[in-house]
């Protein structure tokens, strides 16, 4: 709104799932069971769109002079004082290693990876009291993703094998699931996995051939009695679904976000976003085919939703145990 929309019905809307009720979220009940404690999203930035409403949920509960933001390369850390607790996020868009890994430019259209290769950002992640990972919207430029397995991303001539999308995502989440069960204390750390954000491209997908994108859409598509096609490939949903249920040793919540995001055409942040850290001009923002952002979500929004379902978790888990001695994080 503060980038010009006009109307906030898309703030209006509440989930409510079929047979139970969403605990209402409770600011300062959070904090207290985050009291000396780290919560960090890890992933692309849909994981930084939720993390940004995870901020703006909670940081009313402490005076200015008692909070801080710092972004220090990929990771940005969110202070309560008060509570000795942060919020945190950390950019790996793939998890694994990328030539997308620079947090500021990383507009890279020729996007590689290394499947295997996890202990460079992952040691980010030790020592994390509740982890939140999402990785997604990076993989869908191309139908097949370029491996590399050795050397760096920086030499002229880089070896690489293609191979398919859901593939090349296996392998990523099996490492990822191999360094969890390797290196988390179920005990000590929750771990979430964030199922995949739906974008609003293709408007015949919700009965609308002739509107541009997600421009100009008010409402959800309640009345849609079709199936939403979108382009969602949810055979990575069901990949990241499979791995995460396989994981015995360190259980993993998988937070299904997909079907109830994919109804909310009207709650992307359109022409009223930035770009490269600036405002979208008036001749930007009168050519929505181009511009619209139709992946990322206005806040308040449908983020906040997915963070209900993360405050679920956290506020219903048992209070962990810290062993005599033990000092809380700094």
């Amino acid at each position: 709104m503060r980038n010009g929309r006009r109307d906030d019905d898309y703030q209006k809307w509440r989930w409510q799932p079929d047979g139970c009720d969403l605990p209402r979220f409770d600011s300062k009940l959070l904090l207290e069971k985050l009291r000396n404690k780290r919560l960090m999203f890890v992933g692309d930035s849909l994981n930084r769109n939720q993390w940004e409403s995870m901020v703006c949920l909670v940081q009313a509960e402490a005076p200015w002079d008692k909070k801080s933001l710092v972004k220090n390369g990929s990771l940005n850390v969110f202070r309560l004082q008060e509570y000795n607790a942060t919020i945190e996020f950390y950019w790996a868009p793939f998890l694994v290693e990328s030539n997308s890994d620079d947090p500021d430019i990383h507009s890279i259209s020729d996007r590689m990876i290394k499947p295997t290769s996890i202990a460079k950002h992952a040691a980010n992640w030790e020592g994390v009291d509740y982890l939140i990972f999402n990785t997604y919207i990076w993989w869908m430029n191309t139908p097949q993703m370029k491996t590399v397995h050795s050397g760096s991303f920086s030499r002229k001539h880089v070896k690489y094998n293609e191979i398919e999308r859901v593939d090349a995502y296996w392998k990523v989440l099996k490492t990822w699931s191999k360094w969890v069960e390797a290196h988390i204390d179920p005990k000590r750390t929750t771990v979430l996995f964030m199922s995949v954000s739906p974008v609003h491209m293709q408007s015949e997908g919700w009965g609308s051939p002739n509107a541009i994108k997600c421009f100009s859409e008010t409402q959800p598509a309640i009345n849609y009695t079709k199936k939403l096609e979108l382009g969602t490939d949810w055979d990575l949903f069901a990949t990241a679904q499979r791995v995460t249920r396989s994981m015995k040793k360190v259980p993993v919540h998988f937070i299904n976000i997909t079907a109830l995001s994919e109804i909310r055409k009207d709650a992307h942040t359109s022409v009223h976003t930035l770009r490269q850290g600036k405002l979208l001009t008036a001749e930007q923002k009168a050519n929505p085919r181009k511009f619209a952002d139709c992946i990322h979500w206005c806040l308040p929004g449908v983020p906040d939703t997915w963070n209900e379902f993360v405050y679920g978790h956290i506020v219903s888990t048992p209070p962990q145990q810290q062993m005599p001695g033990e000092q809380p994080h700094r």
